[in-house]
């Protein structure tokens, strides 16, 4: 890819996928128009998190060209001149926010509460211990927000709870192996990390990695909520909580949650979650048995 595009980072898309949980979880997959809108939203979120990548790498181009990799982004590295990064952001920022405009206020406010908090994140937040994770998991919840909003239901406490959770828990792995692949002297580079060297990030983990099991345990095993849809008279769950044969994923969320703490532990692999989730095999094929299980469950016919 030629440098402008690698400082867009689109290999990081797929974190943008989160907006499609609420359109999944509400049965309207199969429903054209709603796909159609929440794709629409994905976009709008390509365009705003490729903004926010180009002003953090902006705001962190002298820390990086003492980092043994990161040296090498196209920012830091002169391959791409501020002026021009600085303005593409802009450019990008600006047309997510235009495409969340479209899609409704709800999809908007998304879309710039993402921007905002970013925005906060990359300048400040990011250097202060524990606080950047859960920046790191608010930026995931508003994604899901903004998907159930832009397709109008009531948003699932339990959907937003078990996906800050995942999410607190990939961002803590990930400051462990970013913990583990700085050399000394690192807190020139990230001034937090130094604050999460020793056991204390194991412990969070730990912690983190069992609320977050247990939280999915019981979404799955609690009454489901129903509620009266106004637009069209049906009734819709706001979440597939308590629903016949959800519980069989669980035995698959918990190995692929062990199988990433094998690969953060062993292999020492999580600072880069994306890459680390779509390259390895075994978390593949447990993603996608995990997939067939949930598509089973919501949208196979049920015995009356």
């Amino acid at each position: 890819m030629s440098p402008l595009l690698r400082s867009l980072r689109p290999r990081h898309w797929i974190k943008n996928v989160a907006v499609f949980a609420g359109l999944c979880f509400s049965r309207q997959a199969d429903e054209g128009p709603q796909v159609l809108r929440v794709t629409l939203l994905f976009g709008c979120f390509c365009l705003a998190s490729s903004a926010v990548y180009l002003v953090n790498d902006l705001f962190d181009r002298e820390r990086d060209r003492v980092h043994p990799l990161k040296c090498q982004r196209p920012i830091a590295s002169g391959q791409v001149a501020s002026p021009m990064a600085l303005g593409l952001a802009l450019v990008l920022a600006a047309a997510g926010l235009a495409g969340g405009y479209a899609l409704g206020p709800a999809s908007f406010a998304g879309l710039a509460g993402y921007l905002l908090l970013q925005g906060a994140y990359s300048a400040r937040l990011k250097h202060v211990v524990i606080l950047d994770v859960f920046c790191i998991a608010a930026g995931f919840m508003l994604r899901v927000l903004a998907g159930v909003w832009t397709i109008g239901v009531t948003a699932s406490p339990w959907l937003v709870a078990c996906s800050v959770m995942l999410a607190l828990f990939l961002a803590l792995c990930k400051r462990r192996a970013e913990v583990i692949g700085l050399a000394d002297g690192s807190a020139a580079q990230r001034p937090a990390i130094d604050d999460y060297r020793g056991p204390v990030i194991d412990v969070m983990i730990g912690v983190i990695a069992s609320a977050t099991l247990v939280t999915y345990t019981l979404y799955t095993l609690l009454p489901a909520h129903i509620f009266q849809d106004s637009a069209d008279a049906r009734l819709r769950m706001d979440s597939q909580a308590g629903a016949p044969g959800m519980v069989w994923t669980v035995p698959l969320v918990a190995y692929g949650m062990l199988r990433y703490l094998y690969l953060v532990y062993r292999l020492e692999k999580g600072e880069r979650p994306e890459l680390t989730v779509m390259t390895d095999r075994p978390l593949l094929v447990c993603l996608f048995l995990y997939l067939v299980v949930v598509a089973a469950v919501i949208y196979l016919p049920r015995p009356a």
